[in-house]
Order: structure tokens, then C-alpha cells, then sequence
């Protein structure tokens, strides 16, 4: 049965459909947020076209596919990243979808379902897998990869095991990209806002040898001067100063180039090669902004900070990639081969405590820390052949092969300060090489009864293994090795597991559908390495595995609109989980399972021409099981330092009484109990034969835990963003300028904490500006 909380949660979605497919309340959806209209001719409203997704490998309208996906199209993802945002800026505008990063810009972390992993260890796994052009990108700042000139973003929800392999427990992220075409045709758009904020997203392509060669550039740059004040006044031990506008910038540059080779009309080859370059300033955590016992954030400006340490947290990283996407027909079926290596090396280095020593006598625990990638080398490679024609009988099969390798440097505080200090340590840093290769074979039928049932089943069998050695350890500043003489320093895991899913779609008629769908997904094992630079051992935890059973309802009751809803349950065993030790660093450990139920809902409608309307919700309802699981609370020292809502008990770590908390029953991290969003757009025709509209989003976000257990601080609770654009549109459609407002109220929301230090992570500022799109 529902809980109370559950049900008042989805009395509340629920509700507001209702009250959004009232005509009246018509306040818009976001240009290219919905499939390109049509009009239907009895003047009522607008026709909504088919929705092409590829969840499961091969086009298919998204009506008829029996697996939960949200879609966003490419000119809704741009006008939310009009401000300068990234990636995350998906969070809250996906049902069941979230995102947050506490280390900037290169670490997003996603969660989908409740599912996610609040690891910050630059060699954390995510259940959450992000899928750019049909490549894989597994590791934390390869997931960062800026996504531009994008067509279309799908979001799966749920285990994808077959099809896409181990961590896919909670879902995947899929950018697909525009691709070259024989036609010559290109897109841009650009803005300008506060903070002398500037992006630019362009792509143009078209053919170098007709019916044979044809290629597409594209471009992203963005940029933002540093807008947020250090107050700190004096010169830190590692030589940081205090001043006006010090963080908060970056300047993203990123390009693309694809090259479509189709000798014949049986064979295409598409080339692509790609390159970032990004620096700016990393997590800024404003320390004490949450006061003992209460949640309240507003008093802390988000504009200022005082730190003494890490000069201005920067971060940087160049990416490179290339891949190489071959199809062959052969008639009754078609040969597909994905080839693809990515590289990457950087750095960033951040303040970690939040806050100026002197500010807090007797509590000053000064912190810092950087890690740098020296080099990560990932190549994949997958064959898949599958069956060609819409037949009863449709079928694929294939296999994948991956291998990560990277050389990760973690250095603590003592090795960044000036030389002249007394803490100095230059050898305070380790160096990890980490090593991750897998294999898989996998495969997918599916056969349509009649007319109306569709049954598909897909299984995987993969062998995950992993590797972490201890190149170089830390030592003390008297030259003693610092890593214990008993604890290994190369560290093994094999993780051996199938993945399958089994479905049923069911076509009650032409506009309504029924499915079910069963599935069993895995994430691999996780070493846990950069607790050596604390001198302590290496943790580790086992593979989790999840069974999930969903059933949803694709309808389209009118022309002009279409509604979906997902209910869910699924059960994670041996849930890899993150707390952290006496240093706050992370430690890994496996809890005995987690359960989850919940639902999600999306509404797309065009109630009168001109006016579209798109809302979203999801509830959701997470709990780890497991007694005999403690986590260590925030402290400094012995001293408790937030208000601890669970049953404690105190141990003793390294010499110093140490609280944990009970965390069985527990939601999990990061997991909102339920999600609104909504957007609409109205347009107003001119006697010009142009358009002037007026669009706008919102998204809101309900309780939110932000970390292993209760406590009176550490969570989220009615969070919501809105954004605000009017414009005009030329008689052909072709370009439009804007005036535009993003986090237009300029809520200051809570999106992570640094638990020791009270520390805050907000949101992104207020917005505002000019953009210009266009398209040839």
C-alpha cells in the first residue's frame, strides 16, 4: 500500500494534468520540445507527428516500443542551455531523470529512478550510462563530453542490459547528433546574457562528392567571467588571495567533424572525429550556509565566498575522440560495426572545506585536494547484425568488447601549498592505474501475434573485470611510506553476469497500446582507490544486480495529443553504496538490497492552433533494506556537526570516538519523491506572415535526501527552476531572435553538501539575455 507521503505525491501529479488539459491555462511549450506540428484541418488544433526513437537498436515510432523513454529534441535542449548550462540542465525537465555534479563542470552525476551513485572518486561507476552516437562513455569526465548540434536526447528508463550492457541499472542517456546528409543544410543559434555569459552552438554539412561523400562541422563555445566574489582577505598557505569576481567562469570550446561515405547504396561509413578543450572553475561549496538543525540556505550569498586555499578551484580537461560507424546490407539483414576510442586528461582542484581557517577558530580544518588524469585511453567495439523489414519476425545479435585504461593522480593538501610553509609534503599525492575491460555477447527476437501482440525477449552474458594498482604511494613528510604494509596494493574484481528482458505490447487499436516488460540488469564491481592518499586501504564492492518489472499505457486520444504512463517496481541486491570515512573520503560497501515503486506520466497536446503544451510527473518511493549497514555522520573530529535523525552508535576510527548512522529504511541519495515540469508556448501569427510567441518551462522538485541518512539539514524540499522566453519568428520560419530569462525568479535551491563543513552547493544564477537561431 502506498504511503501517505507517496500518495499525497501522486494526488499532486495527478492533479496538475488535470488542471494543465484545461484550455485555459495556456502557458507553453519550448519550440522543438515536441515533434514538428501539423495542421489538422478542422481548425481545433494541431496534428502532433510520429516520434522516431532508437531504444531498441532500430527506428521505431515511440508509441509502439515497450520500454519507458522520455524524448527531448534538439531546440528544446538548446533553449535550456541558452544561459551557459551543460548537461545537467536535464534534471527536473525528464520524469523520473536527475543530475548534479559537486565537482563542476567535468563530473556529472545522473539518477534516474532514484538510481545513481553520489561518488565523487574519479573512478566511480554510475548505474546510469551515457550513449553519444552509439558509443559508450563510462568514465565520469568522458560522460561530461559536451552534447551540440544535437537532434534528439532519449532517455531510457529502467534496466537496459540486453541491448546495452552492465551499468545500466537504472537506465541510459542517449544523445544522437545531427548527421551528414546529400543535402546541403546547417543550424545555429547564439546568446548572450548576464555574467557575460555567450553560447554558441553551430553545425552546416552537405555533400563533397554527390551520392557518395558528404560531411558536417560542428561547433560549440561557451563562456562566463567569474562572477562570484573570494572575501577572503589575506594570503592562504598556498598563496590564494582574496578579490572581486574571482570563480564561477569557464569557457567551453568544442568541435566535431563527420564525414558519410556510401560507396554504394548498400554500404554507408560514417567517420567522426571530435575535440574539447574546457576550463573553468570547479564546485564552489559555501561552508556553514547550512546552520545546525535547520535547512534554511537563504542567507548565504551565492555570489560570495570566502576561501583561503585552492587558488580560484580550477579545472581543466582536453577530450578527444573518433569513431567509426559502419552499416552493410545485405538484403535480408544488415552488418552493423561500431569502432570507437576516447582520451582525455586534466585536472581540478577545489577547496574542499568550503570556508577561510580563520573564520572558524578551533573548527578551521583547512582542506583541499586536486585530482588530475595523467591519460585514460578507452576503446570499444561492438558488431551487432540484425534482421531488415518490419515482418512478424524481427531479430538481432551481436557482441561487445571494451578496455579502459588510465593513470589517475590524487594529491592531498599538504603537497599543494607554498614550499615555505611548515606543513609541506611534496610527496603527499598517489597515483593510481586503473584498468577496466570487459566482454559481452548479447541478443534480441521479437515476434508479432496477429495484428495486435508484439513479444519481445533479449538476453546479454557479460564479463566485467577490474583492475587498480597502486603506482605510487603517499608518504609522510619524515619519508615513511604511508599506506599500510598489510593492505594490497593491486586490487582484482571479475564480475560474471546475464542481463535479459522480456516484454509485451499489446495495440488495443491504432492510438492506444498497452506493454509490460521484465527486466535484469547488473553494474560491475568498483574498486575504490583514492583513499591511499589518506594512508588507508583500498574498499571495494561486489557487482549489484536489479530485477525490474514495469507496465505502462501509450495513448493518443486525439490527433493532437498523446499520453504515456509508466508504473514501476524493481529490487536492487547487494546496492553498491558511498559514505565516507574519518577523512570524508569515500568508502565503498555493498548494502543487502534497496527497493523502489513508483510511476511516471507525459503529456504532449495542442489544444488550439499555435498553442502547445507539454507536462511531465513522476512519484517515486526508495528505501534501502539492510540493518546491519551503518554510515559515519558529519563531523570534525568527535563533534557531530549537523542534527542526525537516525538510531547512532559510536566506534573508534583511527583513535578518534566516531558516529555512524543506521541507514536501514532510508531513502536513497538523490532521489526526489516526486517531479513536475511543464512547458508551453503560444504563438501569435502577424499580419507580416511572422510570429511573435511567448514560451515558458518549469520544473519542480519534491523532497530530496542528499545523503545516506536523515538529518535535519542535508535535503531538498520544493526546489523549482523556471525559464521565460519571447520572441519573434520570420514568415518562412527560419530565424528567430529572442529576449530570454533562465532561472528567471533566480532561486538560490540546494543541490549538494559537503557534509563535515555544512557546506553548500547551489544552483545556477538568474540568466538573462538575447539568442538568435537560425537554420538554411
Amino acid at each position: 500500500m502506498l504511503n501517505t507521503t507517496f500518495a499525497k505525491s501522486a494526488l499532486l501529479v495527478g492533479t496538475a494534468i488535470g488542471a494543465m488539459m484545461i484550455p485555459a491555462a495556456a502557458f507553453a511549450q519550448d519550440a522543438g520540445a515536441a515533434p514538428v506540428a501539423q495542421t489538422s484541418g478542422d481548425g481545433a488544433g494541431e496534428e502532433i507527428g510520429e516520434i522516431v526513437v532508437t531504444a531498441e537498436r532500430r527506428s521505431e515510432n515511440l508509441q509502439r516500443v515497450p520500454v519507458s523513454v522520455a524524448v527531448v529534441g534538439g531546440e528544446a535542449l538548446r533553449t535550456i542551455q541558452s544561459g551557459g548550462e551543460d548537461i545537467l540542465s536535464l534534471a527536473g525537465r525528464v520524469p523520473g531523470l536527475y543530475a548534479e555534479s559537486t565537482t563542476g563542470r567535468i563530473f556529472p552525476r545522473f539518477y534516474i529512478r532514484g538510481l545513481g551513485n553520489i561518488d565523487f572518486y574519479l573512478g566511480a561507476s554510475q548505474p546510469v550510462s551515457i550513449i553519444q552516437d552509439d558509443v559508450v562513455l563510462e568514465h565520469v569526465v568522458l560522460k561530461s563530453n559536451p552534447v551540440f548540434d544535437v537532434n534528439q536526447v532519449e532517455v531510457l528508463r529502467g534496466p537496459q542490459g540486453s541491448l546495452f550492457g552492465r551499468n545500466t541499472t537504472a537506465g541510459i542517456i542517449k544523445f544522437d547528433t545531427i548527421r551528414p546528409s546529400q543535402v546541403f543544410q546547417g543550424r545555429g543559434s547564439a546568446s548572450y546574457g548576464s555574467f557575460n555569459t555567450v553560447t554558441a552552438d553551430v553545425g552546416v554539412g552537405g555533400p563533397i562528392i554527390a551520392d557518395t561523400l558528404a560531411f558536417r562541422i560542428s561547433g560549440l563555445y561557451q563562456h562566463r567571467d567569474d562572477w562570484v566574489d573570494n572575501t577572503f582577505d589575506g594570503t592562504g598557505p598556498d598563496g590564494t588571495r582574496g578579490g572581486k569576481n574571482a570563480l564561477g567562469g569557464f569557457d567551453e570550446k568544442d568541435v566535431r567533424l563527420q564525414l558519410l561515405f556510401t560507396p554504394t547504396s548498400d554500404l554507408s561509413i560514417n567517420v567522426s572525429g571530435h575535440a574539447r578543450d574546457y576550463k573553468g572553475t570547479s564546485t564552489i561549496f559555501h561552508r556553514a550556509a547550512l546552520v545546525r538543525g535547520s535547512n534554511n540556505v537563504q542567507r548565504e550569498p551565492r555570489d560570495s565566498v570566502s576561501l583561503d586555499e585552492a587558488v580560484g578551484n580550477p579545472q581543466a580537461y582536453k577530450t578527444y575522440g573518433a569513431s567509426v560507424n559502419a552499416a552493410w546490407d545485405f538484403g535480408g539483414v544488415t552488418l552493423n560495426s561500431i569502432t570507437a576510442y576516447e582520451t582525455t586528461k586534466g585536472y581540478s582542484r577545489g577547496d574542499t572545506d568550503g570556508g577561510a581557517a580563520v573564520n572558524f577558530p578551533g573548527f578551521g580544518n583547512p582542506g583541499q585536494s586536486q585530482g588530475r588524469i595523467r591519460d585514460l585511453d578507452q576503446w570499444t567495439q561492438e558488431v551487432r547484425l540484425a534482421s531488415n523489414g518490419t515482418g512478424a519476425f524481427r531479430w538481432q545479435i551481436g557482441g561487445f568488447y571494451f578496455d579502459q585504461r588510465d593513470l589517475t593522480e590524487f594529491q592531498q593538501r599538504a603537497s599543494l601549498l607554498l614550499p615555505t610553509n611548515t606543513a609541506y609534503n611534496a610527496r603527499n599525492f598517489v597515483q593510481l592505474r586503473d584498468v577496466n575491460t570487459s566482454w559481452a555477447v548479447f541478443g534480441q527476437a521479437s515476434y508479432k501475434i496477429g495484428d495486435k501482440l508484439t513479444l519481445t525477449a533479449g538476453g546479454r552474458y557479460t564479463e566485467d573485470k577490474k583492475r587498480t594498482v597502486l603506482v605510487t604511494p603517499a608518504f609522510t613528510q619524515a619519508g615513511a611510506v604511508n599506506f599500510p604494509a598489510t593492505a594490497p596494493r593491486d586490487v582484482r574484481l571479475k564480475g560474471k553476469e546475464p542481463s535479459f528482458d522480456v516484454s509485451a505490447l499489446y495495440e488495443v487499436n491504432p492510438d492506444v497500446s498497452l506493454y509490460g516488460r521484465v527486466a535484469r540488469g547488473f553494474r560491475g564491481p568498483t574498486i575504490q582507490g583514492r583513499s591511499a592518499v589518506f594512508g588507508s586501504a583500498f574498499t571495494t564492492a561486489d557487482s549489484e544486480t536489479v530485477m525490474s518489472y514495469e507496465a505502462g499505457l501509450k495513448t493518443r486520444p486525439f490527433s493532437n495529443m498523446t499520453f504515456n504512463v509508466t508504473g514501476f517496481t524493481y529490487k536492487v541486491k547487494d546496492i553498491q553504496l558511498n559514505g565516507n570515512d574519518a577523512n570524508g573520503n569515500g568508502v565503498l560497501f555493498n548494502a543487502d538490497h534497496a527497493n523502489a515503486y513508483g510511476f511516471e506520466a507525459e503529456l504532449e497536446w495542442r489544444p488550439i492552433r499555435n498553442i502547445s503544451i507539454s507536462l511531465g510527473g513522476s512519484a517515486l518511493h526508495t528505501e534501502i533494506k539492510d540493518k546491519n549497514v551503518f554510515a559515519q555522520v558529519c563531523a570534525i573530529g568527535s563533534f557531530v556537526t549537523c542534527t542526525v535523525q537516525d538510531p547512532t552508535i559510536v566506534r573508534t576510527v583511527f583513535g578518534t570516538p566516531t558516529t555512524f548512522a543506521q541507514i536501514d529504511g532510508n531513502p536513497l541519495p538523490n532521489a526526489p519523491k516526486w517531479q513536475l515540469d511543464a512547458a508551453i508556448r503560444y504563438d501569435i501569427p502577424l499580419w507580416t506572415g511572422g510570429n511573435m510567441f511567448v514560451a515558458t518551462d518549469w520544473n519542480v522538485q519534491g523532497y530530496t535526501n542528499l545523503v545516506l541518512y536523515k538529518t535535519a539539514e542535508f535535503y531538498a524540499d520544493g526546489n523549482f527552476e523556471g525559464g521565460l522566453k519571447v520572441g519573434y519568428t520570420t514568415p518562412d520560419k527560419k530565424y528567430e531572435i529572442a529576449a530570454f530569462a533562465r532561472n528567471i525568479t533566480n532561486e538560490k535551491n540546494l543541490k549538494g553538501v559537503i557534509e563535515n563543513f555544512t557546506a553548500a552547493v547551489f544552483n545556477e544564477p538568474r540568466v538573462i539575455g538575447v539568442s538568435l537561431n537560425g537554420k538554411f
